[in-house]
């Protein structure tokens, strides 16, 4: 069914053809096996949120004059915004996995969030693994070391999902490119100093470009006015007659959807650990409030509703943590194969392509779950801008919407993996879990459109999750165990209708007993937050 390999750390991992609707060949990864000095650089990044950013959280929503670029030049001074940049251009180096944890504990804000992960992260990414020598030379020490900032400009006015069809016009005009068009939506546009621009050589060849904020022809528009995320930048990225130097051409003519397609890939799934850094917060948040709130004379903790919650709020973070780290691990595990000559990244970049938009999905709507129940925690005051939950609940609700919505990703999800199947790079073993039987069956049924489509990938993210949570609540044992059974029934639920929707029929969901949902809650209590194991 697969084969094993090592990554640098010795770790096992599936690399080629590995299937996660049957047992992995290997223990997945698990947060638990980051090294000491692993969790030297993650502690940093904690104290650098707590200390530094959830301070001014204030002061990051009116977008006070200066404070973000200052936030983002000293996580540079701490080696932060280069961290899976390699060192030969002034980066960390570091391993995909290790990149992303420390990007979750960097994201307990997320205005803060989402402009620090696009500097540091979908804004190299493309540049360091298919970039020229001296384009890296050039530009990834100053996105690195936070003197610069970056972003990302992929989609524009009438072209969001289907990226392809963007009209942005590049051509060749006295040794430069003329680029004309509009992006939109372009995180980080007030500030940054980079762009890396798709656009279509003489109309027809969708391609990359490296564009500077200086040159001739580039304008910022003003900010859009969002529901969440106030302190982080969004405007659209003008170009009119924009003169680019010839060799700003990112890798070839004609495969800028290889450059875009595979930030992307790698950009979803650290977009998980960004959804989970708010979600981490919350649980944080609620559960102190719950412990200081009284009615009735009693705690809210004391109350078995209100544990039931702060119980399924650990419950599903464990799921989606499993998920996200055994996903990095794998991503980790390509690159160490692969990697070190542009065709190898785009392999390596593109191999979990389908366990990335699972895990983006999975990890977007845990988030927004997670967050909604600790809202209803605060009840009244949570809906007040008093409180700390009510940006939280404004911030995270585009997480389901960018770095494609989740509902183009459940299309790509099934897809891409019935096709895997079909060309015989991905075959399915013995299922290990009434969850991962589902998602086999379903995956032999047709697929006739995208509601068929969504509910085959629904089962598929659905097994890969509740498979990950599985074998890492057996490894640790204890209280794993029952957060992981706090949120069983829900993950039931919710195959037992993407199998109803895909086929029509009912299904028998296994009994699982009754849970002990105080305990977890206590557990939550105790460690002030998400469970650390």
């Amino acid at each position: 069914m697969s084969t094993t390999a090592h990554d640098s750390t010795g770790r096992h991992s599936i690399v080629q053809g590995g299937s996660f609707l049957s047992a992995p060949d290997a223990a997945p990864f698990k947060p638990e096996d980051f090294t000491s000095d692993d969790r030297l650089m993650i502690e940093t990044a904690e104290r650098f949120s707590r200390d530094k950013v959830l301070p001014v959280v204030e002061e990051i929503d009116k977008q006070a004059e200066g404070l973000m670029p200052k936030l983002i030049a000293e996580a540079g001074e701490l080696g932060l915004c280069g961290i899976d940049t390699p060192d030969a251009y002034g980066g960390l180096g570091l391993q995909k996995n290790l990149a992303a944890r420390i990007l979750e504990f960097m994201s307990l804000n997320g205005s803060f969030s989402v402009t620090y992960g696009i500097t540091s992260g979908i804004s190299q990414v493309g540049l360091s693994l298919f970039g020229s020598e001296s384009q890296k030379e050039q530009y990834l020490p100053r996105l690195a070391s936070g003197e610069w900032m970056g972003a990302y400009a992929l989609s524009e006015p009438n072209s969001g999902s289907d990226a392809l069809s963007a009209t942005t016009r590049a051509d060749l005009k006295n040794g430069k490119w003329v680029l004309n068009g509009t992006k939109m939506w372009i995180s980080n546009a007030k500030w940054a100093n980079l762009f890396l621009v798709m656009a279509k050589i003489d109309g027809e060849k969708f391609s990359a470009f490296l564009v500077e904020r200086d040159h001739p022809g580039v304008s910022i528009s003003r900010e859009e006015h969002k529901m969440g995320l106030k302190g982080s930048s969004t405007a659209r990225l003008v170009l009119e007659n924009a003169e680019i130097p010839e060799e700003n051409l990112l890798y070839e003519a004609g495969l800028g959807h290889h450059v875009a397609f595979n930030a992307l890939n790698i950009g979803r799934f650290k977009l998980a650990s960004m959804s989970i850094g708010p979600a981490r917060n919350a649980i944080e948040i609620s559960s102190a409030y719950a412990v200081d709130r009284k009615q009735f004379g009693k705690s809210l903790t004391e109350f078995g509703l209100i544990q039931k919650k702060l119980a399924q709020m650990a419950g599903w973070f464990f799921v989606a943590e499993s998920a996200t780290y055994r996903t990095g691990a794998l991503i980790d595990s390509a690159f160490d194969a692969y990697a070190g000559t542009i065709p190898g990244n785009r392999k390596a970049a593109e191999e979990y392509a389908i366990e990335c938009s699972a895990t983006k999905v999975f990890a977007t709507e845990a988030e927004s779950w997670i967050i909604d129940e600790a809202l209803q925690i605060y009840g009244g005051y949570g809906f007040t801008e008093e409180f700390p939950i009510a940006r939280h609940y404004r911030d995270s609700r585009v997480s389901r919407i960018y770095e494609g919505t989740n509902e183009i990703n459940r299309v790509f999800l099934a897809d891409r993996l019935k096709r895997k199947l079909k060309d015989g790079s991905l075959s399915l073993g013995t299922p290990d879990s009434w969850f991962s039987e589902l998602a086999q069956k379903a995956l032999q049924q047709e697929l006739p459109g995208q509601i068929e489509v969504g509910a085959a990938s629904d089962l598929l993210l659905l097994a890969y999750a509740e498979q990950s949570a599985r074998l890492r609540a057996e490894a640790i044992g204890g209280i794993a165990i029952e957060a992981y059974r706090s949120v069983l029934p829900h993950l039931q639920s919710k195959a037992a209708e993407a199998w109803q929707t895909l086929t029509g029929d009912s299904v028998t969901v296994p009994s699982i007993g009754k849970v002990d949902f105080k305990s977890v809650a206590d557990a939550v209590l105790q460690s002030k937050g998400a469970l650390r194991f």
